[in-house]
């Protein structure tokens, strides 16, 4: 009976890390899908819009490096990232740009809620600060703030 204790607490913390480790590795995904699409945002704009999508394009830089840290720490191993993504659309023009900033960014922040959805507080907290930080750059691109950042409205009843 005890080795049977003793084999379900080892289980236990290797299923908590399989989940942590899984929960990165979805916003990591998202971050790489951001950068590129920053690359094409960028791509479309001038001035000071093409400053703040190259500041938000390092700003998941960032994070990118912060996850895929979290991960290693963990044993995991970080995907890497696709040579190409799929945008959800298309863009011609410096509004399309940012429209596309604000979709990428509700992507993030989407992803996010796997975090802030873990037992552990350290990865909750970085999760949640995430997913303001994307809400933030979301708004300063043009979007209606929402209520609940990263859950969609068919999820609130609506």
């Amino acid at each position: 009976m005890s080795g049977n204790l003793t084999e379900r607490g080892l289980a236990e913390p290797r299923a908590r890390r399989k989940q942590e480790v899984a929960a990165l590795q979805a916003a990591l995904a998202a971050e790489q899908a951001a950068i590129y699409g920053y690359g094409i945002v960028g791509a479309h704009l001038t001035g000071t819009l093409f400053a703040a999508a190259f500041a938000d394009s390092v700003e998941h830089q960032r994070a990118r490096d912060s996850l895929t840290a979290m991960i290693m720490a963990r044993g995991g191993q970080p995907r890497p990232a696709a040579p190409a993504y799929r945008m959800p659309i298309a863009v011609h023009s410096a509004a399309q740009a940012r429209s596309l900033a604000i979709v990428l960014e509700r992507q993030v922040t989407a992803a996010y809620l796997g975090l802030v959805a873990l037992a552990k507080p350290a990865l909750r907290r970085f999760g949640a600060n995430q997913m303001r930080a994307a809400a933030v750059r979301s708004a300063r691109w043009g979007a209606r703030p929402q209520a609940f950042p990263g859950l969609p409205a068919s999820s609130l009843g609506r």
